[in-house]
């Protein structure tokens, strides 16, 4: 039904919304976790606990903290991202955020106007891709494999930018549990990313928010750490948050920036405040809760992503490609030529099987018309099971493939 003030909306608005109608059977979208691993029992205990404590204290915006958020959880992530990024940060150094999203807004409202040029990672989050397309900025991507984003490239890229007069704004990478492919950049292209931005005077904005749930070997030290080993600091702003370690309905992240960035990002956070309560119990959680639940959290989601990885393989044989993620919650696959997924991912809906076509988290659309990200952290063992075995029925049904020959009917 259109709206009788369709005339009036701003011209410039995304498509209407559709009304939500609950989660299909096969759910293999979106950044949901497992609900069985959200800690319950102990956010109840931790929001009792807080909330005697310092209840009163909501009646003043920013809990008698101050703009930047609750100081207690500042000082948390301050002694999070000390062990666990190597980074050394204060809690002045830190500004609390409504999700990592209210941090992407922040930073990109502050550096980018239409016209700009930024450096992505060609698979790029599809919110870093909706966001850059409306603020009218062009964006460049730089292929991503097992190390994460090929330096050499971005190296040619500036190069070639450099020549024709250009000077892109800033540099945007996802290094650790890189999303939508699950890759670890290493600490030598790290550092090369670094050397480069330094080269061409570039910011770096790191996004980290999947970091936490890395899996296998140690967590890499953050480039925002990496930089303060050297003379020249302050170029990384970086960007962290609690939505895939705790809960994604908490709608807390943050940013870590040198204070001349954080007082021209201050201003544009307008919204008076992110949500307190969350802040509160969250501190009031994590202090001694965390690292246990994020191990607990980290096994479970192992489990799943080898469980979607072996239905994958059972069901499409050959004929899908994927490299099982080092962490996180996705799986990013890659279809024959012949499979759009975008036309498999409407096909699929239809029956009850849900997932994200790869050109909702590409830069080229050429690149992304046969891959999809399957996200294995909210749908059961059973689902996932289920589920991939239906995506292959599905997928044979209108574009031939799989061949049948290697799989049951269904």
């Amino acid at each position: 039904m259109t709206s009788k003030f369709q005339p009036r909306f701003s011209s410039d608005l995304p498509p209407p919304a559709k009304r939500w109608n609950g989660f299909p059977r096969y759910n293999f979208v979106g950044g949901h976790n497992d609900a069985s691993e959200v800690p319950v029992d102990e956010l109840i205990a931790a929001a009792g606990s807080v909330l005697a404590r310092e209840g009163r204290t909501l009646a003043y915006y920013g809990l008698e903290s101050g703009a930047q958020g609750y100081l207690p959880l500042r000082r948390l992530i301050s002694a999070q991202l000390t062990d666990r990024a190597k980074m050394r940060v204060g809690e002045d150094d830190i500004l609390l955020t409504s999700g990592s999203l209210q941090a992407l807004d922040l930073v990109f409202e502050a550096f980018l106007e239409p016209g700009d040029t930024v450096i992505i990672e060609e698979a790029c989050y599809g919110g870093t891709l909706s966001r850059l397309q409306r603020l009218g900025v062009t964006y460049i991507g730089i292929e991503v494999d097992q190390d994460g984003m090929k330096t050499g490239q971005l190296a040619e890229v500036l190069g070639e930018l450099e020549a024709k007069g250009q000077n892109p704004k800033l540099i945007y990478t996802i290094p650790t549990v890189q999303n939508p492919t699950g890759t670890v950049m290493s600490e030598a292209r790290r550092i090369e990313l670094l050397a480069l931005a330094g080269n061409y005077d570039l910011p770096v904005f790191e996004d980290d928010c999947y970091a936490d749930l890395q899996w296998d070997g140690e967590r890499p030290p953050s480039i925002r750490a990496l930089e303060q080993r050297g003379a020249d600091s302050g170029r990384v702003i970086y960007c962290g948050s609690f939505s895939k370690t705790v809960a994604p309905a908490l709608r807390v992240g943050y940013l870590v920036a040198d204070w001349p960035v954080l007082s021209r990002l201050l201003p544009l956070k307008t919204d008076a405040g992110s949500g307190a309560l969350e802040q509160m119990v969250l501190a009031e959680y994590g202090a001694q809760r965390f690292d246990g639940h994020v191990a607990d959290l980290s096994a479970v989601l192992k489990e799943k992503a080898e469980l979607m990885a072996a239905s994958l393989a059972e069901q499409f044989g050959t004929q899908v490609e994927f490299t099982a993620p080092r962490g996180g919650i996705f799986m990013w696959v890659t279809f024959p030529e012949e499979v759009d997924t975008t036309s498999l991912a409407a096909a699929a809906l239809e029956e009850g099987v849900e997932i994200n076509p790869g050109v909702e988290w590409s830069v080229d659309p050429g690149y992304g018309r046969r891959r999809a990200r399957l996200c294995f952290g909210s749908a059961t063992k059973q689902e996932i099971s289920e589920g991939i075995a239906r995506l292959a029925d599905i997928c044979h049904k209108h574009t031939g493939i799989p061949a049948r020959s290697g799989n049951v009917e269904r």
